[in-house]
């Protein structure tokens, strides 16, 4: 079995396909990149058993066969290449030679036939969906997603597929995000719940693609094809929270204001609050809104003036500062506007602009307990 092909170009497939690899795998071969060659085409797998990703490169060859090889070895040879041609050539003796411009490596390979096949998915279910618009979606909700093992179903994003839209939904039950696009449709009603690894993974690599994305699931696994690759990852098993039911309906309380200008508010303010609770006060009353953070261990406090637009009745509410923060970063809207009923109930939090034609962001924050 012999291939010629381009270093830097074997290099960024398997950068990609790298993260797929855990640190420290149960079976010695999921440390290994599988290649598979067949009629000048070279498929490169990795896996850790719940997530399988693969990517075929055009290479020069008319061999075929298939061998696993070390990744981290392989990776960082790759690396310290220049452009160049490589030549990979399976010798008699269990190794792979590979030749550059200026020397020879030789490294060991195991049977690629001991790898773990990919997963065939039974009579899926289809959606294609632009490239971009997964990876806004992603990145709209993922930071929201919990790390709780024992809220399995709360760590990963709940995709929600019908003939009137998308929906795409995270939360860690003191945060929750909700993102709609009503102008990309599914065939039939779905639903399913994505890990985030997976997740993070297509993420990184969609947000530099404008193909489209064919996403085929079932009841136990997903498969999304695009491009020249493939990643096929098990579904994380149970029922989402009625999220719903959470979002308050009656919100009579409307505070409109400049995001940059909250963001950093929040931010300078937070740096005195307490640091395990991170909890920041807003005072809103007429057109003008008070930020103040106490940490009455330090006897270190601050507090900010912003003028801004609000409808309602006078208030006090509480929140983590940092969730504040990791919403208010991750809008792209110029004016945003936060919406609240009692000091007790979530507040939410929605851009006012910046959003594609049936786009929409919902973000929910619980407050904490002010103590006066």
């Amino acid at each position: 079995m012999k291939f010629i092909v381009s270093s830097t170009y074997l290099l960024k497939q398997l950068q990609v396909l790298g993260g797929v690899i855990n640190s420290s795998n149960t079976l010695p071969i999921l440390d290994n990149f599988l290649f598979e060659l067949k009629d000048s085409k070279l498929t490169v797998s990795s896996s850790d058993l719940e997530t399988t990703m693969s990517s075929t490169l055009d290479v020069e060859s008319d061999e075929d066969g298939n061998i696993a090889l070390p990744a981290r070895l392989l990776l960082d040879t790759l690396k310290t290449f220049p452009e160049q041609p490589l030549t990979f050539v399976v010798e008699e003796n269990n190794t792979v030679e590979i030749s550059s411009n200026h020397g020879k490596y030789a490294l060991a390979y195991a049977d690629g036939n001991e790898f773990p096949k990919s997963v065939e998915l039974d009579n899926p279910s289809t959606t294609t969906i632009s490239g971009e618009i997964l990876a806004t979606a992603i990145s709209k909700t993922i930071f929201a997603a919990g790390n709780d093992d024992l809220r399995p179903v709360m760590s990963g994003v709940f995709f929600q597929f019908s003939t009137e839209g998308l929906t795409f939904v995270a939360t860690d039950a003191h945060k929750l995000v909700k993102y709609t696009r009503e102008d990309v449709k599914a065939d039939q009603v779905a639903e399913f719940i994505m890990p985030k690894k997976p997740l993070n993974l297509l993420k990184g690599i969609l947000a530099a693609t404008d193909d489209a994305v064919t996403i085929e699931y079932n009841d136990s696994n997903a498969k999304f094809t695009f491009e020249n690759t493939i990643l096929v990852c098990r579904l994380i098993d149970g029922k989402y929270p009625n999220y719903e039911a959470v979002i308050p309906k009656e919100n009579p309380n409307k505070l409109t204001i400049d995001r940059t200008q909250f963001l950093n508010s929040v931010r300078r303010v937070s740096i005195f609050s307490n640091k395990t609770t991170h909890q920041i006060r807003l005072k809103i009353a007429g057109a003008e809104l008070n930020i103040s953070a106490e940490d009455i261990d330090y006897s270190n406090k601050a507090e900010e003036r912003l003028t801004c637009d609000y409808q309602g009745d006078d208030m006090q509410i509480g929140f983590n500062s940092r969730f504040l923060t990791e919403m208010l970063n991750n809008l792209n809207a110029d004016n945003v506007q936060l919406e609240m009923s009692l000091p007790n109930r979530a507040g939410i939090l929605t851009p006012i602009d910046g959003l594609d034609n049936g786009e929409h962001v919902t973000m929910l924050v619980m407050p904490v307990m002010l103590n006066n």
